[in-house]
């Protein structure tokens, strides 16, 4: 794996050097001065955060009226350099009281050398969560007499939690309701053509989560996923049962995930960090479900007048609902008057953004709604140049539907106590990008 930083420079908009630390032998404690030299006296720092002058590469970043300079001689990995650098200023921020300037680190060098030394070994990154290095280096900053007032909890066995597998979740803690919270969230994104043919479409999505439970509990969830289905078919040596199965693409876990058992059982098992989180992010890219079709006519009659005629449908079950239904339609920018019908909703033309805008508070599922304008152009003297046709674009939310078909099959909380714990689950779809050409 490629370093992170050699060296690590905190210098002033002046360029001088108000904290360094050298984690390896391979630069020389002289490198800040050819950094002050080529880079902050040419005025080129606006540029490039990455720059290479003679065998050493320098990763730079400034925070409020300070710059941070990680020197490299080596291959290095450029992204993590500078992962590490936000996090350790957010590190800085906890102890200060939140803030991050040149009073700051002068007067805190005490502190900042101890963290310097904790939350990087040889040149490779280690622990920087603020909650578990506030565990052992107890002392405090000097805070701004603006800062807010700090938030210590107490929080027990502090070894095991710097040297065990669960940093992101303190002991201790307890509930009179243990209760779990999962949104499956996601947006769709889709071009069609005006015949309703699907050009170009995909789902992201996310899970949310928002745990209040006693103890360390450890959660199962289990997804209709198609990998997953297969290898609990293989374990239960029994054939799986009928239903949709999705295939996950680009999917991202939180550090809870055991990613252990993910790759041998396919299954999502974790220890939660209590309150709310972000679980994991996916994409999908096939056998989505489309809620709404829209089928668009719209007809130049001369110079002067258009018609425009839009039906749009909804796809998914009649139980549901869509909310905050809005569709753009785009007209000539020399559009003077317009006259609108709507089976439901509202219209009107909004000359700001050179559409009608059509809204529909609840749309149905399994239903219709069609809006008929007919839209009086400003005749002009000059040549009518081609009018470009935008695509039209909606905007929706539709609550308990995912496009992509993903569902949970179970969410399993297990604690040595052996309490009882009440699981909420929720779907909903959003629009991303939803448009279709006219």
């Amino acid at each position: 794996m490629p370093v992170a930083a050699s060296a690590i420079y905190f210098l002033n908009l002046r360029g001088d050097v108000l904290i360094n630390r050298l984690y390896r032998d391979d630069v020389g404690g002289n490198m800040v001065d050819a950094f002050r030299m080529h880079i902050m006296q040419t005025k080129e720092l606006g540029t490039c955060p990455v720059r290479q002058i003679g065998g050493c590469s320098f990763f730079y970043m400034r925070i409020s009226n300070v710059y941070i300079v990680i020197v490299v001689s080596s291959n290095a990995n450029v992204a993590c350099a500078f992962k590490f650098v936000v996090e350790a200023v957010a590190l800085f921020k906890s102890y200060f009281g939140g803030a991050f300037d040149e009073d700051a680190i002068r007067n805190n060098f005490v502190l900042i050398y101890e963290l310097l030394d904790e939350i990087m070994d040889f040149g490779y990154p280690q622990n920087l969560s603020p909650e578990i290095l506030k565990l052992y280096i107890t002392q405090e900053g000097v805070r701004s007499p603006f800062s807010s007032k700090p938030t210590d909890k107490p929080v027990p066995n502090a070894t095991l939690q710097v040297t065990g597998a669960v940093g992101w979740r303190r002991e201790g803690l307890a509930y009179k309701k243990n209760e779990v919270f999962l949104d499956i969230v996601e947006s769709v994104n889709l071009l069609m053509s005006s015949k309703g043919s699907v050009l170009r479409c995909d789902v992201t999505g996310k899970i949310l989560m928002k745990c209040f439970l006693s103890g360390m509990p450890d959660l199962k969830l289990g997804l209709n996923d198609k990998i997953g289905l297969e290898k609990e078919s293989e374990i239960k040596s029994r054939p799986t049962k009928s239903g949709k199965t999705i295939e996950l693409d680009d999917v991202t876990f939180h550090q809870c995930v055991n990613l252990t058992r993910f790759n041998s059982e396919k299954t999502v098992s974790f220890v939660p960090p209590d309150g709310e989180f972000e679980l994991m992010k996916y994409r999908i890219t096939e056998g989505v479900n489309l809620p709404f079709r829209v089928l668009p006519t719209i007809k130049e009659l001369g110079r002067t007048r258009m018609e425009v005629n839009v039906k749009v449908k909804s796809v998914f079950g009649a139980k549901m609902f869509a909310l905050g239904v809005v569709v753009k339609i785009p007209v000539p920018k020399q559009t003077a008057k317009t006259s609108l019908q709507v089976t439901s909703g509202r219209a009107k033309y909004n000359a700001s953004m050179d559409c009608l805008v059509w809204k529909i508070r609840k749309f149905p599922g399994q239903t219709e709604s069609t809006l008929s304008a007919e839209v009086e152009l400003i005749s002009t003297i000059a040549e009518k140049k081609s009018w470009t046709r935008p695509p039209i674009q909606m905007e929706f939310q539709v609550p308990m539907f995912t496009s992509s078909g993903l569902r949970v099959r179970f969410l399993k909380v297990w604690e040595k106590s052996g309490y009882n714990t009440v699981e909420w689950v929720r779907y909903i779809t959003k629009a991303g990008s939803y448009e279709i050409r006219c």
